[in-house]
């Protein structure tokens, strides 16, 4: 499954221009491109963007501090992203259920 350059601005919210700045910026973004040049993301890549854009928007890092937080903790950055987008929908499930009573 790969997802477009506009559904992946749409998912983070942001313009495709600070998507394809981030894939120039850090190795672990590798979508494919088509002859037209247009860029389709993996799953993969959807969730290394995620990390990047926690570790940016949330935590603070500059871009050589997530660059070099990356290169050395690529393994416990996946794991901690996947905790992350469970607990997300957790709170979802929870609030809806809240609303429902």
């Amino acid at each position: 499954m790969y997802y477009t350059m506009g559904e992946v601005s749409a998912m983070f919210d942001v313009n495709q221009s600070l998507i394809r700045f981030y894939e120039k910026e850090f190795d672990v973004l590798q979508p494919k491109k088509n002859k037209k040049g247009n860029r389709y993301f993996t799953p993969e890549d959807i969730e290394n963007f995620k990390i990047i854009f926690h570790l940016i928007r949330d935590k603070g890092y500059t871009l050589q501090g997530a660059k070099d937080y990356l290169k050395s903790n690529i393994g416990d950055s996946r794991d901690n992203q996947r905790v992350i987008d469970s607990l997300e929908s957790l709170k979802k499930f929870l609030l809806e259920v809240r609303d429902e009573i």
